[in-house]
């Protein structure tokens, strides 16, 4: 059957609608599984990455060191300040959220996590723990490979303004869309005009009528375009009736991960969210910025945790925190620190090992100043992969890497 004129100006107005929004609408929204179904409780995770190399000896403090005060003479934080983990360890007064989800079994420290022969360059570093490979040439990151192995399973990069996708989500079966707000599923025109604009969002609207029935191409294009808005309009009222159920600090890490708890909240099956929190290359005045930065992501993260929790999702969540590198043992010159290497990981959901995992690297056997790692980062991605995702690691990571025992039986 030849499709008349009207039916082609219809059908190039929905392809060009559904360009707007991501692929995955069109082809998985719709057919998301309902809470009876398989697949209805999939397990989640968000991935936060703080970017610039964050001081995990500040973060995760063993205050009962001596050497930790002579290691620190203006940054170390005092005592009764921390946050006791337990008698030996805790965290930055800062990290009152993380404080709060340690109390209630959601929060694991893996400590003195790292990789071998550690590159100082940010560049380099961050690579290599986005690809999840030491390789000299990474084309593919290990978020995106495990993708692979996950049948039908939307995942977003929730972006910063004008930030880029991460190298993490590279080789995935298809383009996980990078987002900054709901707005960017709003049906979007061609049109310049008011009327015209009108005009063309009629159209497409009114493709939303039953179809022919005919099994050819312009049915098949109107379907798709039909599922894709439908799904738009039902992600806009969800931004519309949307009520967290905790409290989001007024920051650029809490309104992203305000946006995952709404697509996760729509029902849609998505599996994996990355985001991420720039400025912790804290070179000079460390003590000037830090701490607001492990504030935001302790608050961000906690709100986050709490907000996903309360609407049914405690058990089906993951948040793992990283940073490319850690910093030097010793404070610097400038009263700030200098790129280092082994330092902690943070596990967040309601199936994590709760407490610390490892011991805290030595202050006194360090190489050249930097602390020693003795986990490395692949076995943590090794237990996300095969424990929580359900994806061989082998295949993902290049290699045989021993999990690390930090999610409950």
């Amino acid at each position: 059957m030849t499709a008349s004129r009207r039916d082609f100006i219809k059908t190039a107005s929905l392809l060009g609608f559904g360009a707007t929004v991501p692929a995955f609408l069109a082809k998985t929204a719709l057919a998301a599984p309902t809470a009876d179904q398989k697949g209805a409780k999939d397990t989640i995770l968000v991935v936060v990455q703080l970017t610039g190399g964050n001081d995990g000896l500040n973060t995760v403090i063993p205050f009962k060191d001596p050497e930790y005060a002579k290691l620190r003479p203006t940054l170390k934080i005092p005592v009764e300040q921390i946050l006791k983990i337990n008698d030996d360890m805790g965290l930055h007064p800062s990290l009152s959220g993380f404080s709060s989800l340690l109390q209630d079994n959601a929060l694991c420290v893996v400590q003195g996590v790292g990789y071998p022969n550690p590159s100082q360059s940010h560049f380099r570093s961050m690579d290599i723990w986005q690809a999840g490979s030491l390789a000299d040439e990474l084309p593919e990151g290990w978020i995106g490979k495990a993708l692979k192995g996950m049948k039908n399973a939307p995942s977003f990069h929730i972006a910063a303004d004008n930030e880029i996708a991460p190298l993490a989500l590279s080789g995935a079966p298809a383009r996980v869309p990078s987002i900054t707000s709901l707005e960017d599923f709003q049906l979007k025109t061609a049109a310049t005009s008011k009327a015209d604009r009108k005009e063309q969002r009629n159209l497409i609207e009114s493709s939303s009528q039953p179809m022919t029935g005919q099994n050819n191409l312009l049915d098949f294009v109107q379907r798709t375009a039909v599922n894709t808005y439908a799904s738009s309009q039902r992600l806009q009222e969800l931004a519309k009736n949307y009520q967290p159920k905790a409290t989001y600090p007024n920051s650029g890490l809490g309104n992203r991960l305000r946006l995952a708890a709404q697509l996760i909240d729509a029902g849609i099956g998505a599996r994996i969210f990355y985001v991420s929190i720039d400025g912790f290359d804290t070179h000079a005045n460390q003590a000037n910025n830090h701490p607001a930065l492990l504030q935001e992501v302790s608050d961000a993260i906690t709100a986050f945790t709490k907000d996903v929790g309360a609407r049914g999702h405690r058990d089906r969540l993951l948040v793992a925190t990283f940073s490319e590198f850690g910093r030097r043992a010793g404070e610097n010159g400038s009263r700030g620190t200098d790129h280092g290497s082994g330092a902690p990981m943070f596990l967040v959901g309601g199936k994590v090992k709760s407490g610390i995992v490892g011991a805290h690297p030595s202050l006194t056997k360090l190489e050249m100043g930097n602390l020693v790692h003795h986990t490395d980062f692949r076995q943590v991605y090794a237990s996300i992969l095969e424990q929580w995702l359900g994806v061989e690691s082998k295949g993902v990571l290049g290699g045989d890497f021993k999990p690390v025992d930090v999610f409950t039986k």
